[in-house]
């Protein structure tokens, strides 16, 4: 919250005249959440590599990089003007510059908007027909499926996954113009490795996720035996889903040791929370996954520039 004003000053949705503009520019950037979106940058820069031939330029992933960016960006803060309502609810989230009334929904949703049409016009007429497609489909899937059905239902956390995993498909299509298996491999992976990483969230916060309203899983079913087992099921089927580069020749054999040893060191993790279901188990696994998905890449990677 504003240390310089409460709520009960302004009317709701008002910007805040006098705003210092640091305090303000730094608003704007906190609606894109940049920490978030790091991953969402570090996976579409390892696929563009993994797909990346003799025809591929630097200037090409700038282009990549930049449009996904700024797609990212534009989708965050057309969430954040969504969801200002149940963001004040929240003490994770109420310091946001939404329910803290530090910038109006409007701005807001202007800036948004601008962010997410000029990111998928840059990949347009700079990459590919391909990358811009598969980026508007990421918006779109994220603002008008997940976002809506996180006040409905449960199964908003697999519809959110999509929308999450769908930037090493960005990544690909732009080194390749193809939307080949290797592609839907790459999404799997991230898939997958969303569910006991959101999981482990819901049931660290799901006293605020029930005060807002949000039917999660750990909010529908208190005693956390399904968030337990689900996330366990999903950790376990990312193993051999990990394993499928290798496969499809996109990687070799060191990289699938380091697939096993981290899908190992994962389901543990999962394993321990679904047995003990405390925050501290929670926690552990969020960090585990937190982990677990730039090693995997970079293992990946660094597999595919040795050989």
């Amino acid at each position: 919250m504003s240390p310089s004003r409460s709520h009960a000053e302004l009317p709701v949705g008002s910007d805040l005249a006098g705003t210092a503009a640091p305090t303000r520019g730094a608003d704007f950037v906190s609606l894109t959440k940049p920490r978030l979106n790091f991953l969402v940058i570090l996976t579409t820069l390892a696929a563009y590599y993994l797909g990346s031939d003799e025809r591929s330029t630097l200037v090409q992933l700038m282009h990549t990089l930049i449009g996904t960016a700024l797609v990212a960006g534009g989708a965050s803060a057309l969430n954040q003007v969504w969801e200002r309502d149940t963001d004040r609810l929240m003490a994770r989230t109420r310091s946001r510059p939404l329910p803290d009334l530090r910038l109006s929904a409007r701005v807001a949703m202007g800036f948004g908007l601008a962010l997410t049409i000029v990111g998928i016009l840059e990949l347009w007429a700079f990459v590919n027909t391909r990358a811009a497609l598969v980026a508007t489909v990421t918006t779109l899937t994220y603002l008008l499926l997940y976002t809506p059905l996180k006040l409905r239902s449960s199964l908003s956390t697999i519809a959110g996954a999509v929308p999450g995993a769908l930037p090493p498909v960005i990544g690909w299509a732009a080194a390749t113009n193809t939307l080949s298996s290797e592609a839907w491999v790459l999404f799997a992976i991230v898939f997958l490795w969303q569910m006991p990483h959101f999981l482990a969230i819901a049931w660290m916060y799901r006293d605020e996720y029930a005060r807002a309203g949000m039917p999660l899983l750990p909010v529908i079913e208190p005693d956390g035996r399904s968030t337990g087992r689900q996330a366990l099921l999903y950790t376990a089927a990312l193993l051999p889903i990990s394993m499928l580069p290798t496969l499809i020749g996109l990687a070799t054999a060191w990289y699938l040791v380091g697939a096993v040893i981290l899908g190992a060191i994962l389901i543990s993790l999962s394993l321990k929370f679904s047995q003990t279901r405390t925050v501290e188990s929670a926690r552990r696994l969020f960090f585990g996954s937190i982990l677990y998905l730039p090693l995997l890449w970079a293992i990946l990677v660094g597999d595919h520039f040795a050989h």
